[in-house]
């Protein structure tokens, strides 16, 4: 019995060790105003628990909106949360959240993990939608926008290198149906 306590305890050990080495997910969070010497925003790192809640901070969701619809026009970059350069659409979310102190994933397809999935007809202003890239077939997330309106039409803002090329609010049609996975909320 002493030596099954014993393995026990060793087994428990080496559990909690193993689980506080991995519990943090890195995740970039934009410091606003400060530039490194080329430019380019600088990023510090906050940990965000792997689970499948953001930290909202009380932020009223149609705030976020209506922040995010003020940068409608900037430009669409590859790779950039900087609004000088432009957005890829996971860093005009980023940026969006960050302005509020909001830490989210930096990639689309991490957001696949957070939220809570609702149904997309009963999203509202804040909720966030998540589509494959242009291959619909691959079903990874590849692109995402912020719900603006659910009345008639949902409307979503994003930066799209589309048409639009750029931050800009679409009506979910039948191309986005196509490529459409899931609407979730984070905002309680």
């Amino acid at each position: 019995m002493l030596l099954n306590n014993k393995f026990l305890i060793f087994t428990l050990s080496v559990i909690i060790a193993s689980c506080q080495n991995n519990t943090t997910q890195q995740i970039p969070e934009i410091t606003s105003g400060n530039s490194d010497t080329t430019g380019n925003n600088t990023e510090t790192f906050v940990s965000l628990e792997p689970t499948s809640i953001i930290d909202t901070k009380n932020v009223n969701p149609n705030k976020l909106v209506a922040f995010a619809k003020t940068l409608i026009g900037t430009p669409y970059s590859y790779g950039s949360i900087d609004p000088n350069r432009g957005f890829d659409c996971s860093g005009f979310i980023t940026y969006v959240f960050n302005h509020f102190q909001i830490s989210v994933p930096r990639s689309s397809n991490d957001f696949s993990v957070v939220g809570i999935e609702i149904n997309a007809n009963q999203s509202q202003p804040g909720d966030l939608i998540l589509f494959t890239g242009t291959d619909p077939a691959d079903k990874t997330i590849g692109h995402m926008g912020i719900i603006v309106e659910n009345r008639d039409t949902l409307k979503f803002i994003h930066s799209t290198s589309g048409k639009a090329n750029g931050v800009t609010i679409t009506p979910l049609n039948e191309g986005y149906k196509k490529r459409y996975v899931k609407t979730i909320r984070v905002f309680k």
